[in-house]
């Protein structure tokens, strides 16, 4: 297995979690944002975006690593040419697949990543030529851009600017370009360029998921109804030329990633009919406190599904095998301790008078559960009670914790003793003790 392949596992496993730490709190959102809307605001409900980016962070918080329980002896019993799965062995199964899903993942999410990119520049590009409004009042900068079909919209989030459109003076009246430039100062004042900036880089890591696209809209709906909410409690009395200022603004006819433009996107009647309702709790404190609550339950509850970790040793670029190796019930005899790369096979046999004749290569192999897989090819020649000899195969997989032993045993009907160290069987048998760890000592060998 190649340290490619390796990553593949480990970003897989990671993504898997992401994705369903997602999906969920997504699917969450999406049926309590009315309810919360109606009951406390959109201010709050647009507060309840915060549960996807914090189920993901959730999701990969390191927990308390739980020991690995030492694998009980492994046992197989063979009784003729032929390749045998013990109880607690599993088979290697190839991870190239795993590998190309990973690269499928990461060049979509470039791509998404760049169109946005693309998407943004457009827009910047056609504010060539714009020039400051100094006499406006404002912390941020406000923008005349050259053209009516540009603004107002707030544009950006680490250098954000407000933009008006050229004819901002002849559009408006007085009292509308004083609530336009308030509902793009709240935009501003509330961070909602990050928001927009975080909302498409999660909606670029899950390109493949329809509910990331469906939440990203979503989003930005909720954004403006939050900034009309935020602007109304601060001018409540000017909500009809408020909503005169909404309705002699153009849709944007360009598309905005990073930053909170008049969008298709923001159905205007709903926008309108949000201007005249009001929550039926209308405590903010209430709000928040809900909100709040909600997110510590999702956090809680997405940490708590989260699998602990095992403890065992990193991914190395090398392992240390120990085999012993005994016969017919007694104590191992041979001892073999080679270093290997992950994947690359080591051979080892053996041959005497009166044990069977025998060889075996060996593999290892980490895996994405924190344990260490052995993958085995075992043949061995046994002589049985008429004399006759039988040569047996197995290529069991057995998987255990780092530094932890795991055994394999060879022959007719075999069985443990309580103490797990004796053999009973009555023709002869073969015990392999497999002892793998993470990283080599200076004194052993990579295997040729």
């Amino acid at each position: 297995m190649s340290s490619v392949e390796l990553v593949a596992i480990d970003w897989l496993g990671r993504g898997w979690l992401l994705l369903l730490a997602f999906t969920a709190a997504a699917l969450l959102v999406a049926a309590l944002r009315r309810p919360c809307r109606r009951l406390f605001g959109a201010e709050r409900a647009f507060q309840l975006w915060l549960l996807p980016p914090l189920a993901l962070l959730a999701s990969q918080l390191p927990h308390a690593a739980t020991p690995v329980a030492t694998l009980p002896p492994v046992v197989a019993a063979i009784t003729s040419v032929a390749s045998v799965l013990p109880a607690h062995a599993v088979r290697a199964s190839a991870v190239d697949w795993r590998a190309a899903a990973v690269l499928a993942w990461l060049v979509g999410s470039v791509l998404s990543l760049l169109l946005a990119a693309l998407a943004q520049n457009r827009y910047r590009a056609r504010l060539r030529g714009a020039t400051v409004v100094a006499a406006m009042p404002s912390r941020w900068p406000v923008l005349r851009a050259v053209g009516t079909d540009i603004g107002p919209a707030l544009v950006g989030a680490w250098r954000a600017r407000i933009v008006v459109p050229a004819d901002f003076e002849q559009r408006y009246g007085a009292g509308e370009r004083a609530l336009i430039l308030a509902h793009e100062t709240a935009h501003a004042r509330r961070g909602d360029g990050w928001w927009c900036l975080l909302a498409r880089i999660l909606a670029a890591l899950f390109w493949c998921h329809p509910l990331a696209w469906w939440a990203l809209a979503a989003l930005r709906h909720d954004q403006e109804l939050a900034c009309d909410a935020a602007v109304l409690r601060e001018h409540g009395e000017q909500r009809r030329s408020y909503a005169n200022a909404m309705l002699k603004t153009q849709s944007a006819a360009f598309a905005l990633p990073v930053g909170c433009t008049w969008s298709p996107r923001h159905p205007l009647t709903e926008r309108i009919a949000m201007l005249n309702s009001k929550p039926r709790f209308s405590g903010r404190h209430i709000g928040a406190i809900a909100v709040s609550a909600i997110a510590g339950v999702v956090a809680a509850t997405v940490y708590a599904a989260v699998p602990a970790s095992s403890a065992s040793a990193p991914v190395s670029d090398r392992y240390t095998l120990k085999l012993d190796i005994g016969f017919d019930g007694q104590p191992a005899e041979a001892h073999f301790t080679q270093c290997l790369k992950p994947g690359e096979f080591g051979s080892f046999n053996g041959s005497r008078d009166g044990v069977p004749d025998w060889h075996g290569r060996f593999a290892v192999v980490p895996t994405a559960q924190g344990e260490i897989e052995v993958r085995t090819r075992l043949e061995a020649s046994f002589t049985k009670a008429d004399g006759s000899v039988q040569t047996l195969s197995a290529q069991p997989v057995v998987r255990t914790a780092s530094r932890k032993q795991a055994t394999i045993l060879l022959g007719a009907q075999v069985a443990l003793s309580p103490d797990g160290a004796k053999v009973s069987a009555g023709e002869p048998a073969m015990r392999v003790d497999l002892t793998p760890s993470a990283g080599c000592t200076g004194g052993l060998a990579p295997a040729a």
